[in-house]
């Protein structure tokens, strides 16, 4: 019977004839980060890939502690990714402590991942938007989440009435929105884009911010380099 470290060695990864992305002239290539991820994204979703506006957002909390959980990217604009969830929830906590945080997008089928760094800022009117173009459900779950995400539950029983309960309200009041809910946008400080190359290892470009734009009040510059796998 093989290991489990032999299980996961003989898995197959990558299969052949995935794009590749031509870096043979960086200037021939967008000049922000922005203009290639939503091509990369369009190329995503006309594969049909499940979900590939799904992202791991990584938080520290103010002890170093690094936490991970998959979010839903809400927006891109030129101030950079946007996210939501309770301000109370822990990655709520994580930014409120620690500002900065990672994306990263994985689509696996075309052997492309997308790594996003920078300080994420709050905004409550984004997020109260956001929470009212929800689906009843999903702004059920929202509000089930208020001051109750992440802590220990009783039985499965007692969530189903209550999101029961939610729903209901929820259905009747599509104004009606969880009080903690936020937006926050993550604005980047560099992005990397990495595609693999079958059997010919890895092509990785980063997009490093000259001067962050949170710092400045014009355009953002943006210096482009290839990095070792």
């Amino acid at each position: 019977m093989s290991t489990f470290r032999e299980r996961l060695r003989n898995l197959p990864i990558f299969p052949d004839g995935l794009p590749e992305l031509d870096m043979s002239n960086l200037d021939t290539l967008p000049s922000t980060p922005h203009e290639l991820f939503t091509a990369w994204f369009d190329d995503a979703v006309d594969a049909g890939l499940l979900a590939p506006h799904a992202m791991t957002l990584s938080t520290a909390d103010s002890a170093g502690r690094v936490h991970a959980r998959t979010v839903i990217c809400k927006d891109l604009t030129d101030d950079g990714w946007w996210f939501a969830g309770h301000a109370d929830s822990p990655k709520g906590r994580d930014l409120g402590a620690n500002p900065h945080a990672a994306l990263t997008f994985f689509w696996r089928e075309l052997g492309r991942q997308v790594r996003i760094a920078g300080p994420a800022t709050p905004d409550r009117a984004s997020g109260a938007a956001d929470f009212r173009e929800r689906p009843a459900p999903s702004r059920a779950a929202g509000l089930v989440g208020v001051h109750r995400q992440s802590e220990p539950l009783g039985s499965l029983a007692e969530h189903d009435a209550v999101f029961a309960a939610e729903l209901e309200r929820a259905a009747a009041d599509p104004d009606r929105i969880a009080s903690t809910w936020t937006a926050w946008v993550l604005t980047p400080v560099e992005v990397e884009f990495w595609q693999t190359r079958v059997g010919r290892g890895q092509t990785r470009l980063r997009y490093r911010a000259d001067e962050p734009a949170y710092t400045r009040h014009d355009k953002t510059l943006w210096t482009k380099e290839l990095l070792w796998p």
